[in-house]
């Protein structure tokens, strides 16, 4: 048991970012260019639009060892693709049904609209989702403990 409660302990979450190319990407390269802190658990997928995440990207980041997924996009109404992020956030509110349906923590997916002019804006999120996932503790879903 002490050990185990040692792993507990010193968790520190993998989280998977998708991030539209045109905006939540552009945000986190203003947070680095501004030297905004923000933690080194995020693993970034730069996607061209949060419409592309298909809710087996997200499936297969926590079959991987993601204890954590994000998908930054446009703000509604902004979308280069004009319902991309719309498409987003319904895939991801049915796949957050699914996981709840199965019994699996669906806080653990997060979709937030960063524009590319809020670097701030996105070094706050990726450090309050960070907070919350290792609040969390690991995924259950985790295959023999595999991580990015």
């Amino acid at each position: 048991m002490a050990g185990a409660e040692a792993n507990e302990k010193n968790f520190e979450p993998v989280i998977i970012a998708f991030l539209c190319n045109w905006c939540t990407a552009t945000a986190a390269d203003l947070a680095g260019t501004m030297r905004m802190q923000y933690p080194v658990n995020i693993r970034p997928i730069r996607v061209m639009c949060s419409g592309t995440v298909d809710q087996v990207y997200v499936l297969k980041a926590f079959l991987s060892g993601a204890d954590g997924v994000i998908i930054g996009g446009c703000k509604p109404g902004d979308c280069h693709y004009i319902s991309g992020n719309y498409k987003a956030r319904r895939r991801i509110h049915i796949l957050k049904t699914i996981m709840e349906t199965l019994g699996l923590e669906h806080d653990r997916i997060q979709v937030s609209w960063i524009s590319a002019a809020e670097g701030k804006k996105f070094a706050d999120i990726m450090t309050d989702f960070t907070d919350k996932i290792r609040g969390m503790g690991p995924s259950p879903v985790k295959v023999n403990g595999t991580a990015f």
